[in-house]
């Protein structure tokens, strides 16, 4: 991974074999950015989507593999407590499946880089969101209490 700040905003490449959101929170941590927003693209070899199913208030998990191309990443960071941080990820990804052309899409639990991705990443200035519980879902959701 390589990276760089231009202006508030920090660009970083992601190589082979690296994952996604661990490599964008290894950047959060060492640049102390506790709230963060970013998009990309890029392309991927696996990566592990899920979709929230309501009446289970669980997600199901879908593994897919092969020559991804990720069309697009969207996502947030945010402190979850005093030191952790905690990733909110959503992606769609397009691949071919024997002569069949086929996108996935949701919320990313993890993606490994194929050849490379590019994201922008862009921290909050001038505050920081949170994370609160939410007991209905069972899941988290942004705090924007100081």
């Amino acid at each position: 991974m390589e990276y760089r700040k231009m202006g508030t905003t920090y660009y970083a490449r992601i190589d082979r074999g690296e994952e996604i959101i661990a490599s964008l929170l290894k950047i959060c941590r060492r640049e102390s950015i506790r709230s963060a927003i970013f998009t990309g693209i890029g392309g991927c070899s696996e990566a592990e989507i899920q979709t929230f199913i309501p009446e289970e208030g669980a997600f199901e998990t879908e593994r897919i593999e092969g020559m991804l191309e990720l069309v697009n990443l969207t996502g947030n960071i945010i402190a979850d407590g005093e030191d952790g941080l905690y990733s909110h990820t959503h992606a769609t990804f397009a691949c071919k499946q024997g002569q069949e052309h086929r996108v996935a899409a949701g919320h990313v639990k993890s993606a490994t880089v194929l050849y490379t991705a590019e994201i922008e990443l862009r921290p909050v200035c001038g505050g920081v969101i949170r994370k609160i519980y939410n007991a209905e879902t069972g899941t988290g959701f942004w705090s924007l209490r100081e």
